[in-house]
């Protein structure tokens, strides 16, 4: 169980606002990293979504603690980095709100399940999982479903 992620973003507030709007949640400023934000839809799992400025880095530092650190570096802005979340709104709000920001947003087909691509200021991949959709997610990840899929597992638990 994923419990939150992390998230770069050009624009912190906009993307969490726009995530507490699709996970029916709330945003909150994210104290531990000035500039993040926060959003939580407060729901049985803990969900969270913190949104971080674009180039930040989480770097480990002494006792296990983590601060952060500004990159110097140049910053991608296509990663494969993605998340599959199940959200409450519907594929129409989704797409309202992709047209609304500017965003690509399209259901697509992966074969054994569907989800609606959510590409966070058109650079970050979110795959949204409406309650009509997540059934067909949640029957492919079962064991002997995947494995029809996948094939044989490299290493077995």
């Amino acid at each position: 169980m994923i419990h939150h992620i992390s998230i770069p973003a050009q624009n912190p507030l906009r993307v969490a606002t726009v995530l507490a709007e699709i996970l029916q949640g709330k945003v909150f400023p994210f104290p531990p990293h000035p500039g993040s934000y926060i959003t939580v839809p407060f729901d049985q799992y803990g969900t969270a979504v913190e949104v971080y400025p674009i180039g930040t880095e989480l770097t480990p530092a002494p006792e296990n603690a983590a601060f952060v650190q500004k990159s110097v570096l140049p910053v991608p802005t296509l990663t494969p980095f993605h998340a599959a979340i199940s959200v409450p709104t519907s594929l129409e709000q989704l797409q309202q709100i992709g047209d609304r920001e500017g965003w690509r947003v399209q259901l697509c087909d992966r074969g054994p399940f569907k989800v609606v691509e959510c590409w966070l200021e058109n650079c970050l991949l979110l795959e949204f999982l409406p309650p009509d959709l997540a059934s067909g997610y949640l029957e492919f990840t079962q064991s002997e479903n995947a494995v029809k899929f996948l094939a044989e597992p490299i290493l077995a638990s």
